[in-house]
């Protein structure tokens, strides 16, 4: 056979493949819109990827990919699906069935995917095995229809030729007729059909998500304690500094749901039970009637790097979950929550943090509206001083009062410290680009939740420190803005900031990375004066 007849023969293989799988997975969409509209093939998957991948892997892809981390991951998992089908089909022509094997194996795996979410319910395989059936069916038929259209192996000439003849010998040898227009013709209208499938599934789920009739219906509760007002001179005028308060659609996210959960409040039910006086089941009419707080916190990703963007700072309503562990009488043997979300993650929240007076809420708005739905809605957890990986869960509808040495949380399971109190931190804002000389405002933000921030000071080339200009805090548990007035010459200069907490410790210069408890050392930049 010669080279350009076999190319032809494994291109179609491959197209064939490609067109199956990519059927198979907009049918598995589509079918995934009416039955199971918070999972999917592709998104199950993932989940479980997330899951069994070493925590060093998610580490690397959130400091590589910092909040698309997840858009990452689905783009790695496509680019994957489109190798397995391109050799499926090839595999399928060459060997049979060893390419239907193969899409077979890959559809018991979004299976055991979908098998292994939490709230699994039977219906929910129907997306992964209509995937794997019609990705099946349609690479048989394509394959078939592609061995059809093939092109005879051309005689071998009599008398040598030249390479032009030869060229034009094989040339001729490729398919031209009506089995090759039948072949392009299956394979364009089941490429159509599953990209269809897969774009009407998408958009049905992404409806339900975004325009949720019952979150835009909501009418957040006038708080019985509402928030301290804001000081004067907490927020600084400088061009380029992060805002006091984080824009909901600013506030970072990071967490292991590659797709947002749909939860109807009227659904919604939070369970409190083990090592408690009586177990406690609260409805969210119920917590909506609650006397709820509004307070000003911080939240801090333990996955920050120095200098990092994952921290925002907002205004929280919610339920202090200390009044909550008081309903239910927690045992004097218990020294941690395990707070579980709808989609199976959990964290392992110290019991005295959350009963020691701050402002630890079982959260519903945030800045003045419901929270967002990637933030957790319609309920999670919001507690000051602790790294979200051991505190913040969202969509959170289970508290076990429990003990650390009974039970592991998510990321603890995977490597990390078990109770993750924030560290003191500070980061430069501005200035990002060249300068002129002179004057120039350097400025930032500090933070150490639940202690305070006594000073921030800045330095220039390693010189001296040098006392910046702190702005009033809200409270103990929020960041807090800094400014520092240079007098910059020309050059290339490093700038280095260091935050001093109320409490007297001074931010380590010690680097450190994120892992196992948050990352340590201080933020530098270098700056261009001219």
């Amino acid at each position: 056979m010669t080279g350009a007849v076999r190319t032809a023969r494994r291109r179609d293989a491959a197209l064939a493949g490609l067109v199956a799988v990519g059927a198979g997975l907009g049918s598995g969409e589509l079918v995934a819109a009416f039955v199971a509209p918070s999972g999917g093939p592709i998104t199950d998957v993932g989940s479980l990827a997330v899951d069994l991948a070493p925590a060093w892997a998610k580490d690397a892809a959130i400091a590589l990919f910092g909040t698309a981390d997840k858009l990452a991951l689905i783009v790695g998992i496509a680019l994957v699906l489109v190798l397995l089908a391109a050799a499926a089909g090839v595999l399928e022509a060459i060997r049979p069935p060893i390419g239907t094997l193969l899409v077979v194996a890959a559809g018991a795996a979004g299976v055991v995917a979908t098998a292994t979410r939490a709230q699994f319910s039977p219906l929910d395989l129907a997306p992964p095995f209509v995937s794997a059936l019609v990705a099946v069916l349609l690479l048989r038929r394509l394959v078939r229809l592609a061995a059809r259209a093939a092109p005879a192996v051309p005689a071998a000439p009599a008398v040598p030729a030249s390479d032009g003849e030869t060229a034009d010998a094989e040339a001729s040898a490729l398919p031209t007729g009506p089995d090759r227009r039948r072949f392009l013709a299956w394979a364009a209208g089941s490429a159509a059909l599953g990209v269809l499938a897969g774009i009407g599934g998408w958009t049905l789920r992404a409806g339900a998500r975004v325009a949720s009739a019952a979150r835009d219906a909501i009418r957040l509760p006038a708080p019985a304690t509402p928030a301290p007002a804001i000081p004067a001179g907490a927020a600084f005028d400088v061009d380029g500094l992060t805002p006091l308060i984080t824009p909901n659609e600013d506030f970072y996210r990071i967490d292991t749901a590659l797709q947002v959960p749909i939860i109807d409040p009227a659904d919604w039910q939070l369970r409190v039970h083990g090592l408690v006086d009586r177990d406690v089941t609260l409805g969210w009419d119920e917590l909506l009637a609650l006397p709820l707080e509004e307070h000003a916190v911080t939240l801090a990703c333990v996955s920050n790097e120095v200098g990092g963007s994952l921290i925002g700072n907002a205004t929280w309503l919610g339920y202090p979950i200390a009044a909550l562990l008081d309903r239910v009488g927690v045992s004097a043997d218990a020294d941690m929550v395990l707070s579980r979300s709808i989609d199976g993650f959990t964290a392992g929240t110290p019991l005295e943090v959350l009963r020691d007076g701050r402002a630890a809420l079982l959260a519903i708005g945030m800045n003045g509206e419901p929270l967002p739905a990637e933030h957790g809605f319609p309920v999670r957890l919001v507690v000051p001083g602790l790294y979200g990986y051991v505190s913040a869960t969202k969509w959170v509808t289970e508290l076990e009062v429990t003990r650390f040495d009974r039970a592991r949380a998510y990321w603890t399971d995977r490597g990390w410290s078990e109770r993750g109190p924030v560290k003191l931190s500070s980061r430069i804002d501005v200035p990002r680009e060249p300068v002129a000389a002179g004057t120039v405002v350097v400025a930032g933000v500090a933070w150490y939740q639940h202690v305070g921030v006594e000073r921030v000071e800045v330095r220039v080339d390693g010189g001296a420190w040098q006392e910046a200009e702190l702005a009033s805090a809200i409270s103990d548990d929020t960041w807090v803005q800094w400014r520092w007035a240079w007098d910059a010459s020309p050059g290339s200069h490093e700038l280095q900031v260091r935050a001093v907490g109320s409490d007297g410790t001074v931010q380590t210069a010690e680097r450190r990375p994120p892992a196992p408890d948050g990352a340590t050392g201080l933020d530098r930049r270098t700056v261009e004066v001219r």
